[in-house]
């Protein structure tokens, strides 16, 4: 196992202790799981976000739209990229981040109908350049497999490094392999939205990518230090930053979105388990409460118009059949 050059610093350690409280300050406010509307809007931001770096111009209300299937005037690869990372994001909790047959799925699903080798590794030079000048050159073409071969074996295998760490080592060492001709920065910034989601759920719905954006400059920049440096240390650290602060704006979010859900409606979560319809009257029973007007009005309702339930036949809301799945 080749380990990639880094050193653990007291300010990395420092970062995960804190991103890890912050988790847990998160689901102790019964998490994002009851917040429906403020998760596809972290992941929406995700997605914004994640694009813009790579140049597309869609504003955040037009990827919304095109993810809601409405006509979107726009250049159609730009419309696409959307669609594609709409679908990516999607899948998260399926990829193996561990897996790099995945990954390259994962490249294929970025960029369908966009590149012809999407789904496969580049197969010729690649470099990055200010106008003229070239800054970077990644490694040649024929390396990259070995590569990338030996990133998911450390991965895989180094049991001693927090994943926190670990993710961001691995955004680093993917950047300067640079294995896609295009679509590196998409897939690298999904991937480790991938790697911490098996670790914690919650980062699943975290807009990482959003707070990246804020900083791309700063992103940029060090990247290139770490080139010069030959190590990863101060991009990890930066990587930490990011989504450490990201914490503090997803827990105030979290905290607005916590003050709209009653102590009724958090009964009415608890007493149903996720998928199984229950009748008006089996709901009234579990709740222990006599009427249907109270249910109708305080538990009920605000819960539909929260999006933390559904009814199973909404265009017949009083029909005796009606059932209503959390």
């Amino acid at each position: 196992m080749n380990k990639p050059p880094f050193s653990i610093s007291n300010y990395m350690l420092s970062k995960t202790i804190s991103i890890t409280e912050k988790l847990g300050r998160i689901t102790s406010y019964n998490s994002l799981k009851r917040m429906p509307t403020l998760r596809r809007n972290n992941k929406i931001k995700s997605i914004h976000s994640s694009l813009v770096i790579e140049a597309n111009s869609l504003s955040l209300n037009q990827v919304r739209d095109v993810i809601a299937g409405k006509q979107v005037i726009g250049p159609q690869k730009e419309i696409q990229e959307v669609k594609n990372a709409f679908q990516a994001y999607n899948m998260i909790k399926d990829f193996d981040g561990y897996s790099e047959k995945d990954l390259l799925k994962a490249h294929e699903t970025l960029l369908y109908l966009i590149e012809e080798d999407a789904g496969k590794y580049r197969d010729h030079g690649e470099g990055v350049f200010n106008g003229e000048k070239i800054i970077f050159v990644a490694p040649p073409a024929n390396m990259v497999p070995s590569l990338m071969c030996d990133l998911f074996d450390w991965l895989k295998n180094d049991n001693d490094t927090h994943v926190l760490i670990k993710s961001c080592v691995f955004h680093y060492e993917f950047v300067f392999i640079h294995p896609f001709g295009d679509g590196n920065g998409r897939v690298v910034r999904l991937w480790q939205n991938v790697l911490l989601t098996k670790w914690d759920p919650l980062f699943e719905y975290i807009p990482l990518e959003s707070q990246i954006q804020k900083y791309q400059a700063e992103y940029y920049q060090t990247i290139s230090l770490c080139h010069s440096e030959g190590r990863s240390d101060k991009f990890v650290e930066f990587m930490l930053r990011m989504i450490d602060e990201v914490l503090d704006e997803v827990i105030e979010n979290v905290s607005k979105e916590a003050t709209n859900i009653s102590e009724q409606v958090n009964r009415l979560l608890d007493i149903m388990e996720p998928d199984i319809p229950l009748s008006a009257n089996e709901i009234m029973r579990r709740l222990g409460i006599k009427s249907k007007e109270t249910l109708r009005n305080t538990y009920l309702t605000p819960a539909i118009e929260n999006g933390l339930i559904k009814m199973t036949i909404p265009d017949k809301p009083n029909s005796k059949n009606q059932r209503y799945v959390k």
